[in-house]
């Protein structure tokens, strides 16, 4: 189960308002904002109950620098100054918005037998920072008189409507004909919008005359339930954080372009002049809820705007917060509804528009394919971000919806004569726009060291192909879809300043480009690395050191000493797992080791060993490696540290030659070695699920060098390590890849901390090192085959079947053109134990079935049997 997920903003021209109370949260979704603007959405962890500031400042670095590029762009543009420096603090400058008119707005209010939704979104309404605004709710079909009488009392200046015919649609044809304002702004009832919406909106409409529609960011307004996160992991409402411009094309169909108009935004979160609806009609009653559609009517809109040749924008900084279902079953039928209405309105607008009638079927026929039923089939081959049942659940919705736009139509006029008496919208032919030539280009030149000014003069050409220049210098081209409209100012810097920031701030620097760049980047990390941040303390916590080991006392010896030189302030326990108890090597090799604790198990197998170790381990986190390793005097406490994150729940480190003596380790060594670099990293879920083919664990390191929370393993969803895979089976090893699948899938993190390092004794002789490689290349293939079969995950297959003969036929044709010195017999052998991976998988069940598995953990688990008295290890 998913812990929920806090959301909140982050204001970067202020501190950030940091909260000590968040122990529930599992991680944070951030809106980075800048002077109310939104820039984007990023995640960071939840550490002892507060937002992890320090991981917050690398996202801002890593994925927003080249949004503060255009940002200093577009503040060039518009002030006409170019910066002589590179410097990002003067983003935290509010920018002037001069003397913005302020029309009136209406802002309508569709609601049902919802008092409690109602009441949160009137109160919102009230903060609004907007001076001429006019609140209407739309009350429609009420079964009681309760919205009256909750309006009459908690609102009293909310003006209050009554429409009797029901359907979503009806009521907004009814906010149409109530509208006082030169803007009608829809939102729902469960939605909770920012105090600048209004605002935002109305700067839009003030940028240019022919803008009709208005849309804006619809972000979630909690993520408390496991369908609130799936909801965003579908997809969501949000549109993204940056401003966009639409207008279509005059000479013909526009469905295959514009038709998916959920592009645009969504009925929670949109604007449009009134006098719009003078002139193309209101929304088609016979989609949307209350009907036998679901849904559609704003989708239908947004269309029906741009076929009569208006212009649509997307405002992000017009924000709305909405409320997603709670529960997995009403989020179920609001996908389904999604797919009814979203072909609902497909039907209408080719019923209605002839001309669009092919680009429809197309665009239909497209989207099944590709968004309904290619995803349902992928869900069979690969993990995705969505239970299946939400895409068949679409599926099935989209196929009935072929039918329902009928259905509705039929209702709407059965509604409209039994309601006869009330007001109604005028009928309004579909408008034909003037069309203009095909593939005509218009050529125009802006120098932005001037003003910038709408070009309206290229009224017959399709595309405009703009060189922007400063001073005289020219900069580059960008190149406008506008279709014979008129491109405002504001189009023109947006598009200027989003395509080559680099350019326009190079202007003033005269500097390269990539040295911009880097420039700038290292401006970004300067100004928001001040930020306050809260001082962590390590953990204190207890490790255990799992020592799995079987007749190699020599080099247990040589592990043991190392282990005992440990400076570290953890309390610290060393268990040694014999794996071979009757030979009794292992019993006198630790005979001088007072404090080391002893467990027997008798069964053979890597995974046999650690688990009978974890079982005995006392510590709160357990530090597996192997008896051919020795570590430095530092490694446990550097490899602990990165447990201050709650969500981490495994760290590994990097594994070193201890020496390079023998063309044997050198060979190892050239096929990869068991090190992983020298970059600190920390993977998670989301990178989890951003692979289309096998998730590449083996890639995050080994138990060699790893250390894990205990309580993991007594997690359900997680577990023991699996008996089937590792060392001294038939699989020959990846038990520890299948371990960090299972915590990744799982929901949580994983870190991997270069320097806490250890050194390795690779096999010394060439027939060691050809069992080791066969025996990797058959487990890696077991575990491939291990998450397709117990996790249901196919991606393994495509490593099997399409990257692994990929791998080695690139292996193979280096060796040849001697790029590298790994031999063409290893890769052979490489192959063989890719083949023979399936049945030692086989072998390997049989094998566990008939020892048993591993002693589980949990409260009332039989302590395994021990000897040596354990005694507290000494601190340093």
């Amino acid at each position: 189960m998913r812990k929920p997920t806090f959301v909140c903003d982050y204001e970067l021209s202020a501190p950030f308002d940091e909260r000590s109370d968040l122990d529930r949260f599992g991680d944070a979704r951030v809106l980075l904002r800048l002077h109310g603007r939104p820039l984007g959405h990023t995640r960071v962890p939840i550490i002892s109950g507060r937002v992890d500031l320090e991981s917050l400042e690398r996202r801002i670095v890593r994925d927003f620098s080249s949004r503060f590029a255009s940002l200093l762009a577009e503040r060039a543009i518009t002030t006409g100054v170019l910066p002589s420096r590179l410097d990002p603090e003067s983003l935290l400058v509010p920018p002037s918005n001069g003397r913005a008119s302020a029309p009136t707005v209406t802002v309508a209010v569709c609601t049902r037998n919802r008092t409690d939704d109602l009441a949160r979104c009137l109160a919102a309404l009230d903060r609004t920072n907007y001076p001429n605004l006019d609140i209407l709710v739309i009350d429609n079909a009420p079964d009681t008189d309760e919205t009256a009488a909750f309006v009459r009392d908690r609102f009293p200046s909310v003006r209050y409507v009554r429409e009797v015919r029901p359907g979503l649609d009806w009521a907004r044809n009814r906010a149409i004909l109530e509208c006082r304002g030169d803007i009608l702004a829809f939102t729902d009832d469960d939605a909770i919008v920012d105090g600048g919406w209004v605002a935002a909106l109305a700067r839009v409409f003030a940028m240019s005359p022919e803008i009709m529609a208005v849309t804006g960011l619809v972000v979630p307004y909690e993520l408390e339930t496991e369908a609130q996160q799936v909801f965003e992991d579908y997809g969501g409402f949000g549109r993204g954080c940056t401003r966009r411009w639409f207008r279509a094309s005059r000479n013909g169909p526009v469905a295959l372009a514009h038709g998916g108009s959920g592009k645009f935004g969504t009925g929670a979160n949109m604007a449009f002049r009134r006098r719009v609806f003078d002139a193309i009609g209101g929304f088609d009653p016979a989609l949307d809820v209350g009907t036998p559609t679901n849904g559609g009517g704003d989708l239908e809109m947004f269309f029906r705007v741009l076929k009569a040749g208006h212009t649509l924008v997307y405002e992000p900084a017009a924000i709305v917060r909405h409320r997603h279902r709670r529960s997995l079953a009403e989020l179920r039928t609001q996908i389904a509804n999604n797919g009814v209405g979203f072909f609902a309105y497909l039907v209408r607008s080719a019923t209605v528009f002839r001309d669009e009638r092919l680009a429809v079927l197309r665009l239909g026929l497209w989207w099944l394919w590709w968004w309904n039923v290619r995803r349902l089939l992928r869900s069979y081959v690969r993990t995705e971000h969505v239970p299946r049942s939400l895409i068949r659940a679409e599926l099935k919705g989209s196929l009935v919806g072929l039918g329902r736009y009928r259905q509705g139509l039929a209702q709407a006029r059965t509604t409209e004569r039994a309601f006869s008496s009330e007001p109604c919208l005028p009928a309004v032919p579909p408008p034909a726009p003037a069309r203009i030539a095909a593939g005509a280009e218009a050529v125009r030149q802006v120098d932005l060291a001037d003003p910038l000014r709408a070009i309206d003069d290229a009224t017959g050409s399709q595309r405009l192909r703009v060189l922007a220049s400063w001073s005289g210098t020219p900069l580059g081209v960008v190149t406008l879809e506008h279709h014979g409209g008129t491109v405002s100012a504001a189009w023109l810097s947006d598009v200027i300043s989003q395509r080559m920031p680099a350019r326009v701030l190079d202007a003033g620097l005269h500097l390269g480009t990539d040295i911009t760049w880097m420039c700038l980047v290292a401006s970004v990390a300067r100004t928001f690395a001040s930020s306050s941040r809260v001082q962590r303390t390590r953990p204190d916590l207890s490790v255990s050191i799992v020592v799995a080991t079987r007749d190699r006392p020599d080099d247990l010896q040589k592990c043991l000493r190392s282990l005992k030189c440990q400076r570290s302030n953890q309390r610290i326990e060393i268990v040694v797992v014999d794996n071979n108890p009757a030979s009794g090597l292992t019993q006198r090799a630790v005979r001088e080791f007072r404090d080391v604790v002893v467990v027997d198990e008798s069964r053979p197998g890597l995974s046999y060993a650690r688990n009978r170790g974890i079982a005995a381990a006392t510590g709160d986190v357990i530090v597996t490696t192997d008896d051919d390793v020795t570590c430095p005097s530092d490694w446990i406490e550097r490899l602990v540290a990165p447990f201050e994150r709650d969500d981490v729940m495994i760290v590994t480190g990097n594994v070193l030659p201890a020496e390079l003596e023998t063309g044997a380790q050198r060979v190892f060594e050239s096929y990869g070695g068991l090190g992983r670099g020298w970059q600190r990293r920390i993977v998670d879920a989301e990178w989890f699920a951003q692979f289309r083919r096998a998730v590449p664990t083996w890639r995050l390191g080994c138990t060699a060098n790893a250390a894990f929370r205990k309580s993991i393993f007594e997690n359900p969803n997680i577990g023991l390590m699996d008996e089937a895979l590792g060392a001294g089976t038939p699989t020959g090893c990846s038990e520890d890849t299948y371990v960090f699948y299972r915590v990744l899938k799982a929901g949580y993190a994983i870190a991997y901390e270069p320097d806490a390092f250890v050194w390795h004794r690779h096999r010394s002789s060439m027939k060691a090192v050809r069992r080791q490689i066969y025996s990797y290349a058959k487990g890696h293939a077991a575990y491939q085959l291990t998450t397709w079969l117990r996790d249901g995950d196919r991606r393994g297959l495509t490593r099997l079947v399409y990257e692994l003969p990929g791998v080695y036929a690139r292996r193979a044709w280096q060796r040849v053109r001697r790029q590298s010195n790994y031999p063409v017999t290893f890769v052979v052998l490489e192959v063989l134990g890719t083949l023979a991976g399936p049945l030692a998988l086989w072998r390997s069940r049989r094998r566990v079935r008939r020892l048993g598995p591993s002693t589980t953990l949990g409260p009332g688990r039989p302590a395994p049997e021990s000897y040596a008295v354990h005694m507290e290890s000494p601190r340093a």
